[in-house]
């Protein structure tokens, strides 16, 4: 049986930590490469993790929220640079058409120096096509079936993916406060992969954080609920909402509440 690879590129969310990359996930089975999300530093991080940047070819974007997609211009031009010979396909919420098209247009002048000018750059490289999805398979192939599930992060559109592997079923939220139809699709898989934020931090916060964050993203109360319904074998935490809280404190507040297996993901973290 092929054995699937889970890669934590990046970990972090929009506060600038270096130690935390923007958020991203790989998935690999054989040498074949599947990204989630292209968070800032992606590049560099697939790098990092010992694969050739010229392997992406296949990105699924949660939502188009900033952490999330800082890091598209990098995965269609760094991989052009580096020899991609075929083109990149990118499945995502509405808004991914337009959002690719203006990607394109900003960088018109370098791409075109680099298809017509002195450097040897395969044109097939840079060709990007965008898929704007719905609910249900996106995208399949000999290593993996991919479902997209809508989760709710407030009014913006915005995806989780069930990745069915040839080893496993791994779950990745995204962005999202506590979601029923999350539940419905990760119930039994193999590895969850969820957002949270500290439940005892956002005490601290102020009335409009307090209310921003209770409405689009999970607490570590909430999240430790919604693990004893879906019972992961492994439930890895990403997009890490710290809020003055230790990692050891967060996971704390957890496990609680919830005596399953867990893991707070660091970047490059490998399962």
């Amino acid at each position: 049986m092929m054995k699937s690879k889970i890669i934590l590129l990046g970990t972090g969310n929009p506060n600038p930590d270096p130690e935390r990359f923007g958020p991203s996930v790989a998935i690999t089975v054989n040498d074949s490469l599947y990204l989630v999300d292209c968070g800032a530093g992606v590049g560099r991080r697939v790098a990092a993790a010992g694969i050739l940047v010229s392997q992406i070819t296949r990105v699924f974007l949660t939502h188009l929220h900033s952490d999330h997609t800082i890091g598209y211009p990098d995965v269609i031009l760094t991989p052009g640079v580096n020899e991609r010979s075929e083109s990149l396909e990118v499945f995502g919420p509405k808004g991914l058409i337009d959002m690719t098209e203006h990607i394109l247009a900003a960088y018109r002048v370098d791409i075109q120096e680099r298809i017509d000018g002195l450097e040897p750059a395969n044109k097939d490289g840079y060709i990007v096509h965008p898929h704007e999805i719905d609910e249900g398979i996106v995208y399949s192939d000999n290593n993996v079936r991919v479902e997209a599930f809508q989760v709710n992060h407030g009014s913006l559109e915005s995806y989780g993916y069930k990745f069915v592997l040839p080893d496993r079923i791994v779950v990745i939220s995204g962005d999202t406060r506590p979601s029923e139809n999350l539940i419905k699709h990760a119930v039994g898989c193999d590895v969850l992969i969820h957002e949270v934020y500290s439940a005892q931090g956002l005490i601290k916060r102020t009335t409009e954080w307090r209310k921003y964050h209770s409405a689009v993203h999970t607490s570590t109360l909430e999240l430790a609920e919604i693990a004893g319904k879906v019972k992961p074998k492994l439930l890895i935490l990403y997009h890490q909402l710290f809020m003055n809280r230790t990692e050891d404190e967060l996971l704390q507040e957890i496990t609680e509440l919830y005596d399953g297996k867990i893991v707070s993901g660091k970047d490059l973290d490998i399962f």
